[in-house]
């Protein structure tokens, strides 16, 4: 996609505050912020990491334009120091990521940013931007994915995206978190996302019947015909043309249909059908294709009920998220630097308890155990600390900290990698091939108990004892009268 102007796509206040905070003298001042999510959408137990490409892709290409400065100057509000600022701007900071794929959870940091306080406070809106949409799309994704229990799922969500950029970076994020290509081409030919199509309705109309559209269609796409059956009737005229097409066209030719697709109607009844008529006529290699409004509720009813299906076309439900549309990412401030490089924790304080910030620059841990190579649990840590894994550990939960577990048996993994050092990237980002690859493992690690759709196992994402104390003390230094 076109990052030209990605510069200026960010909320006004980034640039108020980033001219303030050069006036004030503070803009070189090295800060510390982290982003990530308080919750998971619909209520699941985790969510998939996705876009961190494109957060690459734009941090790379920061920079401001004579014409972004000349629109500046015209709002009568920042000093020509700014805008001089502005004009020799370079990007500087460091940059630690969670890698597209990984499952996450809520508190955690997906991203962190080191480097000047204009700089990493600039930057706010557009890593919330493409962490937030990606990743909540390919939490969709993985849930959808799951519940076709392995079969193939393709995103065709295209003309029911939110815009152009929603179309390809959704598609993106699906693929990465399971489904099995998708409608949308320029996905295609940006990323390498398998792009399928069948027909529109439209093509079955277009002919003088239904058997003659059914046939210029196979004779058309021999090797890759699959047949829209519901234009009229699925079972009175729909796949007994199909069939006639399939022993008049593919046949003569040595070739073999790959499917029939369903788009409205009672489709678990119709499949059931279908799937007995096409094996009593030889073509039980031929699969049946279902799409119209699902998504993994509907999916995992209609293979409860016993529907024959093998592949699954999921458009608005998927794209948009629809039933939790919002990924509820922030970014906070979490540390500030002295003029001695000493780092100074900062917390955001709120009445309500989940919107308190953990301070300090962090690491995260994952802990697997080595017997099953299952996840235990994460641990936030502070960004030096290390987690010998030949020792026993213990966990506590950072709200109720008389609930705790001590591990052994374990191994311990770092999340967070660097993507940026002072401004270049030094992280090369995978195809979406092995990112998909990687989810797949990733997911597996975990355990069944919290991929439960309804009332998922809790995961626990603990704090180390160290940090957990610099958090109580400054809560009791802002809280206690």
């Amino acid at each position: 996609m076109n990052t030209d102007e990605l510069t200026m796509l960010t909320d006004f206040y980034e640039i108020t505050m980033a001219n303030g905070f050069l006036n004030e003298g503070i803009g070189d001042r090295i800060v510390y912020f982290d982003m990530f999510f308080r919750s998971v959408p619909d209520g699941g137990g985790y969510a998939v990491m996705a876009g961190v490409e494109q957060m690459i892709e734009y941090l790379n290409g920061l920079r401001f334009t004579d014409g972004d400065i000349e629109y500046l100057r015209g709002k009568n509000m920042f000093s020509e120091k700014f805008l001089d600022y502005l004009r020799g701007f370079e990007f500087e900071c460091d940059v630690w990521s969670v890698p597209e794929g990984t499952p996450v959870f809520p508190g955690e940091p997906l991203v962190t940013v080191r480097g000047p306080a204009i700089q990493a406070q600039f930057v706010e809106t557009m890593i919330l931007l493409t962490i937030n949409f990606q990743t909540m799309i390919a939490t969709k994704a993985n849930r959808i994915a799951r519940a076709a229990e392995g079969r193939a799922v393709m995103e065709f969500g295209a003309r029911r995206a939110q815009g152009a950029y929603a179309a390809v970076y959704g598609a993106r994020a699906a693929y990465i978190a399971g489904c099995s290509g998708t409608s949308n081409v320029l996905t295609d030919k940006k990323y390498g996302v398998p792009a399928l199509g069948t027909m529109a309705h439209s093509w079955v109309q277009m002919f003088d019947s239904e058997l003659e559209a059914f046939k210029a269609y196979a004779r058309n796409y021999p090797d890759d015909t699959t047949l829209l059956i519901d234009t009229y009737n699925v079972l009175r005229s729909g796949l007994p043309n199909a069939i006639l097409a399939f022993n008049e066209v593919l046949k003569p030719m040595g070739k073999r249909p790959k499917g029939v697709r369903i788009d409205s109607g009672d489709i678990t009844y119709l499949s059931k059908k279908c799937r007995a008529v096409l094996d009593a006529a030889g073509y039980s290699d031929c699969g049946i294709v279902a799409s119209n409004s699902l998504d993994e509720y509907i999916i995992r009813d209609m293979l409860i009920q016993g529907a024959k299906i093998d592949l699954f076309g999921v458009g608005e439900r998927l794209i948009t998220s629809r039933s939790n549309p919002v990924m509820g990412g922030v970014y906070k401030l979490a540390a500030v630097e002295d003029e001695s490089g000493n780092i100074i924790p900062k917390i955001k304080i709120s009445e309500n308890v989940a919107k308190i910030t953990t301070p300090c620059f962090k690491q995260v841990y994952r802990l697997f155990d080595s017997g099953t190579s299952k996840a235990i649990a994460d641990v936030i840590t502070l960004h030096d600390e290390k987690i010998d894994a030949s020792q026993p550990y213990e966990l506590f939960d950072p709200e109720f900290t008389w609930k705790r577990k001590r591990v052994e048996g374990f191994f311990a993994r770092p999340l967070l990698k660097r993507i940026f050092r002072k401004g270049k990237c030094v992280y090369e980002s995978p195809s979406v091939e092995v990112l998909r690859e990687y989810c797949s493992m990733q997911v597996d690690g975990l355990w069944e108990e919290l991929k439960r759709f309804e009332n998922p196992h809790k995961y626990y994402v603990d704090l180390s004892e160290k940090l957990w104390t610099i958090k109580n003390d400054m809560l009791r230094t802002y809280t206690v009268d």
